[in-house]
């Protein structure tokens, strides 16, 4: 990337949608966030402690999930916002599956006090206007040999209603996403280590436009500094609709609509820090030449 700074990303709207977010885990954010878990199969490290970063809105399915896989770690639950925290917890004391004889271990609220051996942050760090500041946090919370499990949202994400907007010559209807191989390079360049990259599409459908809004208005907003500043009219909304209806049509199935989301998943490790290079020698340029004469005068004897 040119800048850490996502140059579409206005920073006082990511605030607000930070905190204003519905105090619930879309749907979407809990399949790519079961998807992820899949891929811990491939982890062979068990953490002892591990950190769930935002899971409120990361999925708090996917936290019964991990909590499942390693019923004998412990658990912490970072959320910036105290209305966040509460919906959580309330959460894990109402769960969503049929109480059973297994019994979750306790998930605490709040910082580690040591650095733990998993973070994992399903579906966040697209919608941050400091992605470089919040993976420098995410290696901080890590143990050296710790690892980060994340996934976010790709610049492929949208893609039917950016063109449609774009030909209506409205602004963009969300900010721009950033590639998996850039996240791949900011994650080496704060410090982690052997970073994997992937990405997948997942081609939703809705029944109506305004299910298709519905669905858009629960998994975000849009963050883009040329957004439109002012407040749209009911026969823009009108339009909109109509718009969507007719661009978004299913090719296979014409009653349904079909909108894109790229999906990028990604893990690293937290490497030792690097060691102070050995103090390095220097000699002049005239001591390497005598030093080479009295080599060749030695080789010729």
């Amino acid at each position: 990337m040119p800048s850490e700074l996502p140059p579409t990303i206005d920073p006082q709207a990511a605030s607000r949608w930070s905190h204003h977010a519905p105090l619930q885990s879309p749907w979407l954010h809990e399949e790519v966030a079961r998807r992820m878990e899949e891929r811990l199969d491939l982890m062979t490290l068990q953490p002892k402690s591990w950190v769930h970063w935002e899971p409120l809105r990361g999925g708090m399915q996917a936290h019964a999930l991990l909590t499942r896989r390693y019923p004998k770690s412990e658990c912490f639950m970072l959320l910036e916002h105290a209305e966040h925290a509460q919906a959580a917890m309330k959460s894990i004391a109402n769960p969503w599956w049929k109480p059973s004889l297994w019994r979750a271990p306790v998930s605490q609220v709040g910082e580690p006090a040591q650095p733990v051996q998993m973070l994992w942050a399903n579906m966040a760090l697209h919608a941050v206007a400091d992605p470089m500041a919040l993976i420098d946090r995410w290696l901080k919370a890590l143990a050296v040999d710790g690892f980060l499990m994340f996934s976010c949202l790709g610049p492929d994400t949208l893609r039917e209603l950016r063109q449609l907007y774009a030909s209506l010559g409205w602004p963009p209807p969300s900010h721009d996403f950033t590639d998996m191989h850039d996240w791949g390079d900011m994650l080496v360049r704060a410090g982690f280590a052997e970073p994997v990259m992937d990405q997948e599409r997942i081609t939703l459908t809705f029944s109506s436009p305004a299910s298709l809004l519905a669905e858009l208005r629960e998994l975000g907003r849009n963050l883009h500094v040329q957004r439109f500043g002012g407040l749209r009219g009911r026969r823009w909304h009108q339009q909109l609709l109509a718009q969507l209806g007719s661009a978004l049509a299913s090719t296979e199935d014409g009653d349904r609509l079909e909108l894109s989301f790229e999906i990028v998943y990604g893990h690293a490790f937290k490497a030792a820090p690097r060691t102070a290079m050995a103090k390095q020698s220097s000699i002049s340029l005239e001591q390497m030449r005598a030093t080479l004469a009295a080599s060749k005068g030695r080789s010729g004897q």
